[in-house]
Parts: C-alpha cells; structure tokens; sequence
C-alpha cells in the first residue's frame, strides 16, 4: 500500500486500498467483509472457516469493521438459554456513502489547512513577513 498521498496518485491504487486507507482496516478485514457481503449473517466461528483463520482471528476482524461502522451484529437466542452473535455487513452502497463522507470531511480539512499555509510560513520566518 502507498505510504503518501502522492505515491497514491502516482501508483495502480486500487479500490480495496483506498477502503483500507480510508477505514484504517487491513487486507483481512476487507476479506472478512467481502465474506459477510457474500455469505450473509455469521458467527465469527463460522467466519473463521471461511476465512481459514482461528476464531479469535476472525473474531478481531470484525472488532475492527464493528469499530469503523460497516458492520454490525445481533443478538440471536439459543432455545436451551443462552445467546450468540451474528455479523452482517452493511451494503455496499451505505458503505460507499460512508467512506466518501469521510473523504470529503478530510478533503474540506485538508483545504482549511492549506489555506491557513502563508500564515504558518510566515510565522516560522518572521524576516518574510
């Protein structure tokens, strides 16, 4: 993955890197999404099989898409007592929508930032002011 913005530009950035980017997530993350987008609700034991992953691996996953929003989990009761949990990712529209808010609130800071420059500059060198 790039390491700057603009080694980004400059490279075959693609979409999976820029969902990674954006969310903070890792390539295993994105698969375990991928699996729920396909295969519907699911446990993170049941995850885990897909995945090929421990349970626990699986499990830490979904911790972080839980965290970033593009997942979330209901409760399901057992009828001899108890419950567990079932993981479903959002759609992936809600999750475009999701990211490219993101991007543009970070767009918009990065503008204000840039704009605040001559300032900064100018006070770091007081000669140039």
């Amino acid at each position: 993955m790039a390491n700057s913005i603009h080694e980004m530009i400059r490279t075959s950035f693609r979409c999976e890197d820029m969902v990674k980017y954006v969310l903070g997530l890792k390539s295993l993350d994105v698969e375990a999404y991928k699996a729920l987008l396909l295969n519907g609700p699911l446990t993170a034991e049941k995850l885990g099989e897909i995945l090929n992953r421990e349970r626990s691996t699986a499990y830490r996953s979904l911790q972080n898409l839980l965290t970033c929003g593009i997942v979330y989990r209901e409760t399901r009761s057992i009828e001899s007592g108890g419950y567990y949990y079932e993981y479903l990712a959002l759609e992936t529209q809600e999750t475009k929508q999701m990211v490219r808010k993101i991007v543009d609130e970070w767009y918009d800071r990065m503008n204000e930032l840039i704009e605040k420059m001559d300032s900064k500059v100018s006070a770091l060198h007081p000669e140039n002011g």
